[in-house]
C-alpha cells in the first residue's frame, strides 16, 4: 500500500459525507446489544445459572438507590468539557493541547469516581484482593520474591497471582520512592492512565496528521472508559502501551539519528514490558504493529526498537522469573478457582463485547462503519487517507479484543481488562461527522459519550 502524506497539519479532514444510515444502524445495534446482554444476564442469574457476578456481564452490582445530587460535580465537569474541548482542540497550540488534554482526562476520571466520595479514588486499591495487599510479601527481599514468584503463586492475593510480577513491583518502587499507601498508588494510576490521551494523540499526529489527531482529542478525554481509569491498574497498563507506541511512532518520524534511536529504544522498553504487566496484553501488540505499518520506520529505527523490546524480558529472566512458567502457573490457579473460569463461555463471548461497547460509547459505534469504509477504500486504491490512518490502529485494537474474547480466558471482569484496548477504539469516534474538524457537531456526540459514563456511574456500583 502506498501512503499519502499524512504528516502535514493541513491534512484533509477524516472522510465525511458518505451517508449517515450505516452509523445510525450501528448505534441501534450497539444499544440493542447492550440491552440484550444485560437482560439475558439478569435471566441467567435469576435462574441460578450465573452466580459469579451480581450484574452480569459486569463484575459489579446495581445501585439500590441511583445517585442524584452527588452526581452534580461530574455533570458540571461533563458540561464544561463538552463546551470547551472542541474549541481547545482546534485553537490551542499543540504543545499546550497535550497537557490540557491530559488534565481534562484526569479531571473527568476523578469527577466520576468522586460521585461516591473522595475515598472512592483509593478504595478499589484497598481491597484485600488487590496489588497493594501483596506488598508485604515483597518488602523483605524483592529479588527473592521475584525468583520464587511462580512457585509461591498460590499464596498471593488474587490480582498478584493473576498477573506477572511487574505491576506489584511498580507499586513497590513507588513506595520506595517515598510515596507509600493506596492514596499515592491511586494518584499514580489516574495520572498515568489519563496521560494515555496525550500519547494516543501524539501517535495519531505522526501517522494521520495533526488535524486528525486534534479531532480525536475531545473523544479521548471524555471517553466512558474513564470510569475505570479511577481506579484500576489496567489504566497504568494503558499508559505504558500508549507511550510505547507513541515513542515508536515518533522515532519513525525523527530525522536525527540520535533522537530517533533514543525514542525507539525507550518505546521498545515500554512495549517489551507489556507481557510482564499482564499476560492478556499480548494481543495489544497489534496496535504498535499497525502504527509501524503506517509509519514505515527506517531499518536502524527498527533495530533500536527491537533492542529496547528485549530489555525487560532479559532482565526478568536473568533475575529468575521465566515468563512461560508464569503463564502456566497462572492458568493452573485460574482453572481451579471458583471465579471467572466457572463463567459461561457462550454468554460472555457476547457479554464481553457489550462491555466494550460501554467503555467506548455510542460515538464509536456510529463511527465504525466509516472507519471500515476508510480502510476498504485504502486497500482498494492503495492510497492511505488520514481517516484510514486513524482507523487502522482502532481496528487493530478491536482485533486484539476479539482474539482474547474467543480464547475464553477473559470471561467477565473485562470492564478493566479492555481499558488498554478500548482507548484506541475511542480515537475512531472522530471519524463520525462531516464539516469542520473538530466542529460544533462533535459536541452532540461528546455529550452522548459523557451521558453514557454518567448513566453507568449512576446505576452501577463497581469494585474498580
Amino acid at each position: 500500500m502506498t501512503a499519502t502524506d499524512t504528516r502535514a497539519p493541513a491534512a484533509a479532514a477524516p472522510d465525511a459525507g458518505r451517508g449517515t444510515r450505516p452509523g445510525w444502524i450501528a448505534v441501534a445495534v450497539w444499544a440493542a446489544g447492550i440491552a440484550a446482554v444485560f437482560t439475558v444476564g439478569w435471566y441467567l442469574r435469576r435462574a441460578g445459572l450465573a452466580t459469579e457476578d451480581a450484574l452480569p456481564p459486569l463484575h459489579a452490582r446495581a445501585r439500590s438507590h441511583p445517585l442524584t445530587w452527588r452526581m452534580a460535580p461530574a455533570i458540571v465537569a461533563a458540561a464544561a468539557l463538552v463546551a470547551v474541548l472542541p474549541w481547545a482542540a482546534s485553537r490551542l497550540r499543540w504543545r499546550t493541547l497535550l497537557p490540557a488534554a491530559w488534565a481534562g482526562a484526569a479531571l473527568w476520571a476523578v469527577a466520576l469516581a468522586a460521585c461516591d466520595g473522595w475515598g472512592a479514588l483509593a478504595r478499589p486499591l484497598d481491597a484485600p484482593t488487590e496489588y497493594p495487599a501483596g506488598l508485604a510479601q515483597v518488602r523483605p527481599d524483592p529479588l527473592e520474591w521475584l525468583r520464587t514468584f511462580t512457585e509461591r503463586l498460590g499464596g498471593y492475593t488474587t490480582h498478584v497471582r493473576g498477573h506477572p510480577p511487574l505491576p506489584t513491583l511498580a507499586l513497590f518502587a513507588l513506595e520506595k520512592a517515598g510515596l507509600p499507601g493506596t492514596g499515592w498508588a491511586a494518584a499514580f494510576v489516574i495520572a498515568s492512565g489519563a496521560s494515555a490521551v496525550a500519547a494516543i494523540a501524539v501517535t495519531l499526529r505522526c501517522v494521520a496528521g495533526e488535524r486528525a489527531a486534534r479531532a480525536a482529542v475531545p473523544f479521548l478525554v471524555l471517553a466512558p472508559l474513564a470510569l475505570w481509569v479511577a481506579t484500576a491498574m489496567d489504566a497504568f497498563f494503558l499508559a505504558v502501551a500508549a507511550w510505547g507506541t507513541a515513542l515508536a511512532a515518533v522515532a519513525a518520524r525523527r530525522a536525527g539519528p540520535v533522537s530517533a534511536a533514543v525514542a525507539a529504544v525507550a518505546g521498545g522498553v515500554l512495549l517489551g514490558s507489556l507481557p510482564y504487566l499482564s499476560y492478556g496484553l499480548l494481543p495489544l501488540f497489534a496496535v504498535p504493529l499497525a502504527v509501524l505499518l503506517l509509519s514505515r520506520p527506517r531499518p536502524r529505527v527498527l533495530a533500536c526498537l527491537v533492542a529496547g523490546l528485549v530489555v525487560v524480558p532479559a532482565a526478568f529472566t536473568l533475575l529468575g522469573f521465566w515468563w512461560p512458567d508464569g503463564v502456566r502457573a497462572t492458568l493452573d490457579t485460574y482453572l481451579v478457582s471458583r471465579g471467572s473460569a466457572q463463567r459461561s463461555y457462550a454468554y460472555f463471548l457476547f457479554g464481553d463485547l457489550a462491555v466494550l461497547g460501554l467503555l467506548t460509547g455510542p460515538a464509536v459505534a456510529y463511527a465504525l462503519p466509516r472507519a471500515a469504509g476508510a480502510l476498504w477504500r485504502a486497500a482498494r486504491t492503495r492510497a492511505l487517507s488520514p481517516a484510514a490512518a486513524v482507523a487502522l490502529p482502532a481496528c487493530a485494537a478491536l482485533l486484539g479484543v476479539v482474539v482474547l474474547d474467543l480464547s475464553g480466558v477473559t470471561k467477565g471482569e473485562v470492564e478493566r481488562i479492555w481499558v488498554p484496548f478500548a482507548a484506541w477504539l475511542v480515537a475512531a469516534a472522530s471519524l463520525r461527522a462531516a464539516g469542520p474538524v473538530p466542529g460544533a457537531g462533535s459536541r452532540w456526540w461528546l455529550a452522548a459519550q459523557a451521558a453514557t459514563a454518567l448513566a453507568v456511574q449512576a446505576l452501577v456500583l463497581s469494585p474498580w
